[in-house]
C-alpha cells in the first residue's frame, strides 16, 4: 500500500468550480469587494453609448486594482496575469481576465473614483472605532519616476543642441536628395531611419526649451507683485539714501535650469545629502498618529523640498474624516508662514529645528569639528525650540518616527512600491493616492482581524 496520497493534476473534476470554497473566510479580497461596494457608480468613468462589448463592472475592476497593488503587483501586465495565477484576484474578477490595455486605461481614467474609495475606508475604519483624527505625523519620501536622470537636459544645452541638429538634419536630407537621384526609393512616403530619429529628437529638445521659457515667465509674473512692492516703498522713503534697487523679475530661463524629455514634471531629487540624485517625485502623507497608523491624506509634490508642503498636506484630509487637533513633522517643515496659518485654525503644531534637540549619547561618530558658526535662529524658531524642549512635547513628538516612518517603510519594502508607472503629475497623484488606498484597506483588514479576535 502507497504511503502517500494520490495526486493527479491532469484529473477533470466532477462538479464546477467554487472559487469562494478556495479562498479563506478572512482573506484580504473579502474586505477588499466589500469596501469597494460603498463607492457610488456615479465616481466611475464609463462607456454611455451603448456600443461594442459589454464592460466589465468598474467595481470588479476596482477592487482588483486595490487587492493587486495591495499585494505588491503594480504592472497592467502582471495584473492581468494575476486573474490567471492569484486566487484572490481570481475570485474578485470572477473568473473573467480584463486584458492588459483594459486594466491600464481604468487605471488611468478613473482617479475620482480611486479618491472616492480612499474616503471610504477611511470612513468605514471611523465606524468600526478603529480610528480617531486627533494627532497626526506628516513627511514625505523621493519615489522614482517613470524616467531616467540621463533623460534630462539643460537649457543651454537644449539651445544648443537644437541647432546641431538642425545643421545635421539638412546634411542628412541633402544626402537623401543624392541618393534619391542615383536610385529609386523602395518607399517614397518614409523619411530614411537615421534622419527620422535626429527630427523627433530635436522636436522633443525644441519642447524642452518652450517648457523651461514657460516656467520662467510665469515664476517672473508670480514675483512681479512683490517687485513693484518693494519699488513702491523704496521710492516711499525719504532722504537720498533709498537703498539698493530691487531686481525685476527675470522672465528668461537661466542656462542652468533643467526638464526631463520622458517625464518633464519629476525632477532631480536626493533623499538626503548623503544619498545621489534620481529622477523622482516627493511623495507625501499625513497618518495617524493615534494608533492606526492610516494614512489620511496623500499628496505628490513636484518640490525636493518640503518647506512649503504642510498646508497642503493638513488641507488633503478629507473634511468628513475629521478635523487634526496635533501635527508633528520634521525640520524640513519649517516653516513660519504655515506653521502660523495652521495655528490659526487651533491645531497644535510641534516641527524639529534644526541643531536642537538631544544628541546621541554613545554616538558612533566622532564628533565633527566646528567650521564656521550656525546662522543665529529667528524670533519663531527659538519659540518653537523652546516649546519642543518641553517634557509634553518630546513625548508627543517621539510618536512621529514610530508612526509614518513605518508607513514608508511598509510601502517600498513590503508592498514593494518603489517607482511609479504612469507619468505627469496629475497620474503620479492618482497613482500615489491608489498606493495609499491599498495600504489602508491592507492595515484596515489585519486592525479589524485584531478587534474581532
Amino acid at each position: 500500500m502507497s504511503k502517500f496520497k494520490h495526486s493527479t493534476p491532469r484529473q477533470r473534476l466532477l462538479l464546477p468550480v467554487n472559487l469562494e470554497e478556495w479562498v479563506p473566510q478572512d482573506d484580504l479580497c473579502h474586505f477588499v469587494i466589500a469596501a469597494v461596494e460603498r463607492v457610488g457608480m456615479e465616481e466611475f468613468q464609463t462607456n454611455e453609448r451603448g456600443t461594442g462589448s459589454e464592460q466589465y463592472h468598474p467595481r470588479m475592476m476596482l477592487a482588483m486594482l486595490i487587492y493587486c497593488y495591495a499585494n505588491g503587483v503594480f504592472g497592467s501586465r502582471r495584473i492581468e496575469r494575476a486573474t490567471y495565477r492569484d486566487i484572490g484576484a481570481r475570485y474578485i474578477t470572477a473568473d473573467e481576465h480584463p486584458d492588459h490595455d483594459t486594466i491600464c486605461k481604468f487605471r488611468r481614467e478613473n482617479f475620482e473614483a480611486i479618491a472616492a474609495s480612499f474616503l471610504e475606508v477611511l470612513v468605514l475604519a471611523r465606524e468600526l472605532g478603529l480610528m480617531k483624527v486627533g494627532m497626526v505625523s506628516v513627511d514625505g519620501t523621493k519615489v522614482d519616476a517613470n524616467a531616467s536622470k540621463h533623460r534630462s537636459v539643460r537649457y543651454d544645452r537644449a539651445k544648443a543642441l537644437v541647432g546641431q541638429l538642425r545643421l545635421d538634419i539638412a546634411k542628412l536630407m541633402e544626402r537623401a536628395e543624392r541618393a534619391d537621384d542615383e536610385q529609386e526609393e523602395k518607399d517614397p512616403q518614409s523619411l530614411p531611419e537615421e534622419l527620422r530619429r535626429r527630427e523627433v529628437l530635436a522636436a522633443k529638445l525644441a519642447e524642452a526649451c518652450v517648457r523651461l521659457e514657460a516656467g520662467a515667465k510665469a515664476r517672473a509674473e508670480s514675483e512681479r507683485e512683490g517687485y513693484e512692492r518693494k519699488v513702491a516703498e523704496r521710492e516711499g522713503r525719504k532722504g537720498k539714501s533709498k537703498g539698493k534697487k530691487p531686481k525685476p523679475p527675470d522672465d528668461t530661463p537661466s542656462g542652468s535650469e533643467q526638464t526631463n524629455l520622458t517625464d518633464p514634471d519629476s525632477g532631480l531629487m536626493r533623499k538626503n545629502k548623503h544619498s545621489e540624485y534620481r529622477q523622482s517625485y516627493n511623495a507625501q502623507a499625513v497618518v495617524d498618529a493615534d494608533g492606526s497608523q492610516l494614512v489620511l491624506g496623500a499628496g505628490v509634490s513636484q518640490c525636493a523640498s518640503d518647506r512649503n508642503e504642510l498646508l497642503a498636506d493638513i488641507e488633503a484630509v478629507p473634511c468628513a474624516v475629521g478635523k487634526p487637533t496635533c501635527v508633528l513633522a520634521d525640520n524640513g517643515f519649517a516653516n513660519e508662514d504655515e506653521v502660523v496659518e495652521l495655528e490659526k485654525h487651533e491645531m497644535e503644531v510641534l516641527v524639529a529645528i534644526a541643531g536642537g534637540g538631544r544628541q546621541r549619547r554613545y554616538d558612533f561618530r566622532p564628533p565633527k569639528e566646528p567650521t564656521s558658526p550656525k546662522p543665529a535662529l529667528s524670533e519663531w524658531q527659538e519659540s518653537m525650540r523652546k516649546r519642543m524642549d518641553e517634557e509634553a512635547a518630546r513625548k508627543k513628538y517621539r510618536l512621529r518616527q514610530q508612526t509614518v516612518e513605518p508607513v514608508f517603510g511598509i510601502i517600498k519594502h513590503v508592498i514593494g512600491f518603489r517607482q511609479f508607472l504612469l507619468r505627469g503629475h496629475e497620474k503620479v497623484q492618482g497613482e500615489w493616492q491608489l498606493v495609499c488606498v491599498s495600504y489602508n484597506f491592507k492595515r484596515l483588514h489585519r486592525l479589524a482581524g485584531a478587534k474581532a479576535a
